[in-house]
């Protein structure tokens, strides 16, 4: 297995940060967020790197990407084309720096949205596509979630959720999403188990950074810094985004469903996935999990890992040398 290795890279005219370790097929993360940095929650992902090449990427206007780029040229291309076309270009370059004809390509919650566009309109490059909280449609993924956060705030008796989550109602709304309201409803959603289940206490997750010997403390403030920067831009962009009409993908497709997810509610997944057309597609349900089984069932996600989605990286197809 080769060293962990980072370095910093042009994509799509932005300097961007990738950290790079393992051996065997190239499986490229796409982390969540907008800002969702995947890198410092190092213990999550090193069995990964005894079987894949795993790349990870803090993508533009995240984590110590963020900083390398000044903001007025940043802001313009926070849009999810861009997002796809650079994953797509981050892809041709990591393809020709290690001499393979394809990718795995592992996308998590928005990175998920990110991944399924790139499968989409690019499956030549792809052995597999992997969804983890995937989403399918921003607008769906908003009324379900803040439908079960109100369920729950009034099941619980919980005056205070139920004052706050009534006064953003209609949630989402029509026309661009408001952070605001965004705020509010997570705040709710995530303290009754819609992001991690059971886990009425997150901190462990939303300060794994300090865990990490790789990321400074200037490093964490730059990923908070660029989350919020990112979010603020790119989140009302998304109220128009939808996959749900892609019936059709010619690519090996495996998507990890938390059972109790309702950030991006699972359910919607699950119906999508049930019309989908594809040469090989298999659901792993995780039911201790809610949006994120890489951390909530981390064994779990590693033997699935290796029963249903290495053996879709063909040996022997690496490039001659």
């Amino acid at each position: 297995m080769s060293e962990p290795v980072g370095m910093y890279v042009p994509i799509g005219g932005l300097e961007q940060y990738l950290r790079i370790g393992g051996s065997g097929p190239i499986l490229l993360y796409v982390h969540g967020g907008g800002g969702g940095i995947s890198r410092p929650a190092a213990a999550a992902w090193a069995p990964w790197e005894e079987h894949f090449t795993v790349v990870h990427w803090d993508q533009r206007g995240a984590g110590r990407s963020f900083p390398l780029n000044d903001q007025a040229t940043l802001a313009p291309t926070l849009k999810p084309e861009r997002y796809r076309d650079a994953t797509i270009e981050l892809i041709e370059q990591l393809k020709a720096r290690y001499g393979k004809r394809k990718v795995v390509l592992m996308g998590l919650s928005w990175g998920s949205m990110v991944g399924l566009m790139v499968a989409e309109k690019r499956p030549d490059l792809l052995y597999a596509y992997v969804g983890v909280g995937q989403g399918i449609d921003f607008r769906e993924n908003e009324v379900e979630g803040y439908r079960w956060t109100l369920a729950e705030a009034r099941r619980r008796g919980d005056a205070v959720a139920m004052k706050e989550l009534e006064a953003i109602a209609p949630y989402p709304g029509p026309g661009q999403f408001d952070l605001a309201k965004l705020n509010i409803e997570r705040k709710w959603n995530v303290r009754y188990g819609g992001l991690l289940w059971g886990r009425p206490d997150t901190d462990f997750y939303f300060h794994l950074g300090r865990l990490s010997p790789e990321y400074t403390l200037a490093d964490r403030q730059a990923w908070d810094a660029g989350s919020a920067y990112t979010m603020k831009i790119l989140w009302p962009q998304l109220a128009d985004l939808s996959l749900k009409n892609v019936a059709r993908l010619d690519v090996p497709v495996v998507l990890l469903l938390g059972r109790h997810d309702s950030t991006t509610p699972s359910p919607i997944a699950a119906r999508w996935f049930e019309r989908l057309q594809a040469p090989h597609k298999k659901l792993v349900w995780f039911e201790n999990s809610a949006h994120i089984p890489i951390f909530e069932e981390q064994g779990r996600t590693f033997a699935a890992l290796l029963t249903e989605v290495r053996p879709l990286a063909q040996p022997g197809e690496d490039l001659p040398k």
